[in-house]
C-alpha cells in the first residue's frame, strides 16, 4: 500500500479510536474492517447500527463525509455519549488503532478540527494538519479548573481523522473481541 510522509509533529499521535455498537462487531469482522457508510450502501450492507442519528447521517451524505471512516483521537467523543443516550448504541465498543502513524500515512486521510459533518467546517490534509491541531489540548494535562483549558479539551475531543472508504481489520484486529 502506498503511504505518504508523515509530518514530524504528528508523530506524537500514537492511538486512534472508533466507537461502534457491539452488534456491529460480527459484520466488521466479516467485511474485513470498517467501511464508510457510502461504501456500505454501495455494497448493499444493511442491519448496521450507526452512531449518528438520521440528521447526522444526512449531513454526512450532504457534505461528502459519508465517504470516510471516522476516527477520533481520544476514547471519548461527544457523539458516542449522545448515541448511547438516544439508544442508537446499546453497548459501546471502542476499537483501538495503536499504530496511528500507519493510518495517518494512508493516501487521502484528512484531519477535521471538529465534527466533520458540521456545515462550513474545514478539513485538512495530513501534511497541513499539524498547523491546525491543538497538541497541548490533546496530549498535555491541562488544569480543568481553567475555563479556557476546559474549552480547548472539549473541542479537541470532537476532532476527527477521516479515512477514505475503508480501514482494514489489520489496523485494529488485535483489540477486537472474538465474539
Amino acid at each position: 500500500m502506498v503511504t505518504i510522509a508523515l509530518p514530524e509533529p504528528l508523530a506524537c499521535i500514537k492511538w486512534l479510536f472508533h466507537f461502534t455498537d457491539t452488534r456491529n462487531l460480527p459484520p466488521i469482522r466479516e467485511l474485513g474492517g470498517l467501511w464508510s457508510t457510502a461504501k456500505l450502501r454501495e455494497m448493499g450492507v444493511e442491519n448496521v447500527h450507526p452512531g449518528g442519528n438520521q440528521i447526522s447521517l444526512d449531513a454526512d451524505q450532504r457534505f461528502g463525509m459519508d465517504q470516510y471512516v471516522h476516527l477520533c483521537m481520544h476514547s471519548n467523543h461527544p457523539m458516542e455519549y449522545l448515541a448511547r443516550q438516544d439508544g442508537r448504541i446499546q453497548k459501546t465498543m471502542w476499537l483501538i488503532v495503536d499504530d496511528a502513524a500507519s493510518v495517518l500515512q494512508l493516501p487521502g486521510v484528512l484531519y477535521c478540527p471538529g465534527v466533520a459533518n458540521t456545515a462550513g467546517i474545514a478539513t485538512y490534509t495530513i501534511q497541513d494538519a499539524a498547523d491546525h491541531i491543538d497538541f497541548e489540548a490533546h496530549y498535555k494535562r491541562l488544569d480543568w479548573r481553567i475555563p479556557e483549558y476546559q474549552a480547548r479539551r472539549l473541542a479537541a475531543e470532537k476532532c476527527e481523522i477521516l479515512v477514505p472508504d475503508h480501514l482494514p481489520l489489520q489496523y485494529f484486529e488485535k483489540y477486537l473481541p472474538n465474539g
